[in-house]
């Protein structure tokens, strides 16, 4: 166990890739309030091609919410433009929370201009490494002062707005169901090394974990699950990269935390986002074939994934080589008519990459999946809300707040989401 600031010091002075934190000034703001003109989006990124079809008077969604904040629902009713009106993607608003950050104000989601008052980081000692990712190195520590656990994110070498917008977004969903806390934020004065301090979480490798789950514990942690993200979503806010990786569940407390929020972005919409987002597996198919106009619904695909994956013991479900080998095998279930039907709908054209590896293919019954060793998993319910969740068309597929009113959760739901 040795000193956070002394390892910082010293992989510093040693060059270490991880210091080499040259951190560019505030850059020009990544977004553009988008507003609504006609039917098209005004002031977002690279709009000029897009039609915004929706109907520009929100109403007020009848819904029943989970949380008094979910009371008063904001829902946009998609309407198509006519055909041949322009030739770029058509943009179609997700059903809730499409103006959440408009809603909020400017302070809410500009995570740029945001000043950041950092602690040094003498109070915290590192115990054992317990992880790494592309964009960071994981420790598990101790904060001194109280002799807590903790986890500690050290961070490489990344655009200093990425770092602002992990740690808003964070500081945005504070005290969210399931959500991970963050518990501090602290860079040496010396190295300027940034690290962000998590609570620390109980958790069992899911590989491990998932073949011992029964009925009840798949309704369970699916449905905690899925309060983190519509959370998260009620904020204006797309996880990116929802995985099994990263949702932590301690099973002997049943208590279940979604973390990562590194690649975490406010949905605004006709706002162009990159689509190298997501793991290969859990990447939805507006991903896979450059729909850069997506919502909050790629997360619901990601969830579907993990739900496939627990219900027919598959995980993970789609299997792909590479990304474009992603892509057929979600095909190779959900059918190439379905995928065409969907590019066609939004105008988008498949990579010329497909030609070769994309053939042609029947969509299979959800039935085809189950087997002796699952078959005491998958019920009506079940396969129901997955093919909700697992939909081409993202404006199709079920939103969390509708997913955790689904029957399938009868047992498991709150008598106040009902």
């Amino acid at each position: 166990m040795f000193s956070l600031g002394i390892y910082l010091i010293c992989i510093f002075a040693i060059d270490s890739p991880l210091c080499n934190c040259t951190y560019p000034q505030n850059q020009k703001g990544y977004h553009q309030q988008a507003y609504v003109q006609g039917s098209h989006v005004r002031g977002a990124t690279k709009q000029q091609n897009a039609r915004f079809a929706v109907n520009q008077q929100s109403q007020v969604s009848q819904a029943r919410s989970y949380a008094p904040q979910f009371s008063q629902q904001q829902m946009a009713q998609p309407e198509y433009a006519p055909e041949g009106q322009a030739n770029g993607p058509l943009i179609v608003l997700p059903k809730y929370y499409s103006n959440a950050n408009e809603e909020k104000g400017q302070e809410h989601w500009d995570y740029e201009n945001i000043s950041l008052k950092w602690s040094i980081p003498d109070p915290y000692e590192i115990m054992q490494k317990i992880g790494r990712g592309k964009f960071s190195e994981v420790f598990k520590g101790i904060d001194t002062r109280d002799k807590k656990d903790c986890v500690i994110k050290i961070l490489k070498p990344v655009k200093k707005k990425k770092i602002k917008r992990e740690i808003k977004i964070l500081q945005n969903l504070k005290g969210g169901p399931n959500i991970i806390a963050l518990l501090d934020i602290v860079k040496d004065p010396q190295s300027r090394i940034p690290s962000l301090v998590f609570e620390l979480v109980k958790n069992t490798d899911y590989k491990v974990l998932y073949p011992t789950f029964t009925v009840h514990d798949i309704k369970y942690y699916m449905f905690q699950l899925l309060r983190a993200i519509n959370y998260c979503h009620s904020k204006g806010i797309m996880h990116r990269d929802v995985k099994p990786h990263n949702v932590m569940i301690d099973h002997e407390s049943k208590s279940l935390k979604l973390i990562d929020w590194g690649l975490a972005e406010f949905y605004h919409p006709g706002q162009e986002y990159s689509v190298r987002v997501a793991t290969r597996y859990y990447k939805s198919p507006e991903l896979l074939v450059d729909m850069k106009y997506y919502d909050y619904s790629m997360d619901i695909w990601s969830v579907g994934c993990m739900f496939a994956g627990l219900i027919f013991k598959r995980e993970p479900f789609f299997y792909g080589q590479d990304n474009y080998d992603q892509l057929v095998k979600i095909a190779k279930v959900l059918g190439t008519d379905g995928l065409f039907a969907y590019t066609n709908k939004y105008n988008i054209e498949i990579p010329p990459a497909y030609n070769e590896i994309l053939g042609v293919h029947n969509r299979k019954l959800w039935s085809h999946y189950i087997t002796p060793d699952n078959h005491h998993l998958v019920s009506e319910e079940a396969v129901d809300l997955l093919d909700k969740m697992l939909r081409y068309d993202h404006i199709e597929r079920i939103t969390a707040l509708d997913a955790m009113r689904h029957p399938y959760f009868e047992e498991v739901r709150p008598q106040r989401i009902r």
